[in-house]
């Protein structure tokens, strides 16, 4: 939008903002406070996806305890093994409507059934949305009814590579019952809407040195009586312009990212993608604009390309191919363990960032689960969910691999939320979270 068209829509409602804003201290999105350092430790939560299943042979430890192996897929998480935990056991028993990539994306979060619906999978009866929210809005309901804990957004949804297509394939998010929640899959748009009323400031003190320069002009072109009504005008103005521009830059502890321009939503720019939605997040949580992320990679049965890896095929195509074909788990391996080293350039850059005001890092405050929709690719299994946990200051023992025995993803979600404090006693159908929050 050009400085000429805002000049005239602000010229035009001069009066009504004039009524309506007598100042701008009341003006949401022009107030910025610095998070409160006194509320104590800060609890995060970022839940990572990536998906198809995970190959077997070279990501699952062989080694229970602290002298776990990090194999291939793995490896990128090896200056973290101390704060990460790789659990084996934690399976999705979520029945019912829809195919096994529906249930597994979109029951992932919810611990709930699909409503009947009209979207037909690979298999099974067709579905429709999950019939209750995902974990990550129901601790966020919990902090934000907080104000100690209370934040601008509460969570943040990010994507890498999602397509604007709504289904229970692209969709793990639910604000409730029927009410997926996309994630921006643009880094453009999440700043704007991190840090758009930056921006706004800018376009505003634009406009008004503008606006104050055609009253002074006006002036010598009018009666006396509009003179005064002009030169009335003019102060008021000039007040607004002098009350921002003495508000100064707004307060963050973190100056906002810097992105590369013009990233194009590509597989190509993949790389380039995650790595400015990862800064997006992590610079976020630096300005406590929220407590919890999502971070999706693609979709249930995403095709992307991974060209940069030496693979031409689409990773769904590749995850049905047998175990046994060589060329196809080396494929596999090598795509997931780029989903690691995206975990782990997370992660380590969560230990860089010192909590403010503490010798602390960010991540041991954080905890950081990666997982997918599968068990398994090729036999579409949603038992033994690849569950990495990455992080510290939620009471689990970390630093080892651990295996339990046909675990819920409830009772596993049950155990972060009483960990980030709401102590709730079961969620998603009650009877898969009957045994309560699993033991870490």
């Amino acid at each position: 939008m050009s400085s000429k068209i805002l000049r005239r829509e602000f010229l035009r409602g001069a009066g009504s903002f004039a009524l309506a804003f007598p100042g701008l201290s009341s003006w949401h999105g022009l107030n910025w406070a610095i998070p409160d350092l006194q509320a104590g430790k800060k609890k995060r939560l970022v839940i990572m996806f990536s998906p198809n299943g995970m190959v077997r042979e070279g990501f699952w430890p062989k080694t229970e305890g602290p002298d776990f192996e990090m194999d291939q897929v793995l490896k990128p998480l090896e200056d973290l093994r101390e704060k990460t935990l790789v659990v084996h056991g934690v399976c999705n028993k979520v029945r019912g409507d829809g195919d096994n990539h529906m249930r597994g994306m979109s029951c992932l979060l919810t611990g709930n059934e699909l409503f009947p619906g009209n979207i037909q999978g690979g298999s099974d009866k067709p579905a429709g949305w999950a019939k209750g929210i995902s974990i990550d809005q129901e601790i966020k309901g919990f902090l934000q009814s907080n104000e100690q804990t209370s934040t601008r957004f509460g969570t943040l949804e990010f994507g890498v590579r999602v397509p604007h297509k709504a289904d229970p394939w692209t969709r793990m998010v639910y604000a409730g019952p029927n009410q997926p929640l996309a994630p921006i899959a643009d880094p453009y748009r999440m700043y704007e809407k991190m840090y758009g009323n930056v921006k706004d400031r800018e376009n505003l003190l634009s406009v008004l040195n503008m606006v104050q320069e055609d009253v002074k002009s006006s002036g010598i072109r009018v009666s006396e009586r509009d003179r005064h009504l002009l030169e009335a005008h003019g102060k008021y103005v000039g007040e607004m312009e002098r009350e921002l521009v003495n508000r100064g830059e707004p307060s963050y502890l973190a100056a906002p990212v810097e992105l590369p321009k013009n990233v194009g939503d590509s597989d190509e720019n993949m790389p380039t993608l995650s790595k400015m939605q990862i800064d997006l997040l992590v610079n976020g949580f630096e300005n406590d604009l929220n407590r919890i992320s999502t971070l999706q990679y693609t979709q249930s049965v995403g095709q992307s390309r991974m060209k940069w890896l030496d693979i031409s095929e689409g990773h769904h195509t590749l995850s049905h191919d047998p175990d046994g074909k060589k060329e196809t788990q080396d494929k596999l391996r090598r795509i997931n363990t780029w989903y690691c080293e995206q975990l782990a350039y997370l992660c380590k850059k969560l230990e860089a960032t010192k909590e403010p005001g503490t010798n602390e890092s960010m991540l041991d405050n954080t905890l950081v689960v990666w997982t997918n929709e599968l068990g398994h690719g090729n036999s579409h299994t949603l038992n033994n969910l690849p569950m990495v946990l990455v992080g510290g200051g939620f009471g689990f023992e970390m630093g080892r691999f651990a295996k339990v025995k046909n675990v819920t993803t409830s009772r596993l979600w049950l155990a972060i939320s009483h960990a980030m404090g709401h102590r709730i006693d079961s969620f998603g159908l009650a009877e898969l979270c009957k045994e309560g929050p699993v033991k870490l």
